[in-house]
């Protein structure tokens, strides 16, 4: 079963708040998903595998380390991207492909309408980002779009999940581990998360 990491820092509590904040305009709630995502970062790479390489500092030769993998960032249109800056700005060197995924507004699931990936994304650390774990089926659907182009290393990434978000991600795909800024309590009727922090799509780019 994958594990699931929920982030317990002061800094991303404090940016969490302004999120929650129904009162928070778009330019700020823009800025703040961006920097939430940017410190995620620190925990999603904690176990990226590096190799030794040989550098020459200013004084003398010295072994050193760097990124085994290329790593790809993944985000589900159109909320991930609000994710994808912060995370591009501590992993520059990251290519970054595209899922388009849109659930059905009455049975929930997700239908798939674009994907477009790095030619040689199989052999990556796969980042799929999408702020808000609601009832799991997007980004099951995404993943398993990820998985069909032979990836094998691939880790979620979001600010908010639940626990029905969360228990249909790790029965669909048990091999991919959930970094989340926050845990919420359940799903309403209408697939938000409650408490949450509304549409985190409309609210990134002031639509409705």
């Amino acid at each position: 079963m994958s594990k699931v990491v929920v982030l317990d820092h002061p800094l991303i509590d404090h940016k969490m708040a302004k999120l929650r904040d129904k009162h928070t305009g778009t330019k700020e709630f823009r800025e703040t998903v961006s920097e939430v995502g940017m410190l995620i970062t620190y925990e999603i790479s904690r176990d990226f595998e590096t190799v030794e390489k040989e550098v020459e500092t200013p004084i003398q030769i010295t072994k050193a380390y760097e990124l085994k993998k290329p790593v790809v960032i993944v985000p589900i249109l159109r909320a991930g991207l609000g994710m994808v800056e912060g995370i591009h700005n501590i992993i520059p060197t990251a290519r970054i492909g595209h899922v388009g995924v849109y659930r059905d507004e009455e049975t929930l699931e997700p239908h798939e309408y674009f994907a477009k990936f790095p030619i040689d994304i199989k052999d990556a650390a796969v980042l799929v980002v999408d702020p808000m774990l609601a009832t799991g089926g997007s980004a099951s659907a995404a993943i398993t779009m990820v998985k069909k182009r032979g990836v094998t290393d691939i880790r979620f990434v979001g600010l908010v999940g639940c626990p029905e978000g969360v228990k249909r991600l790790q029965e669909d795909h048990p091999d991919v581990d959930i970094f989340l800024a926050a845990m919420d309590e359940y799903l309403n009727e209408k697939g938000y998360i409650v408490p949450g922090l509304g549409d985190c799509g409309d609210r990134l780019f002031g639509t409705k």
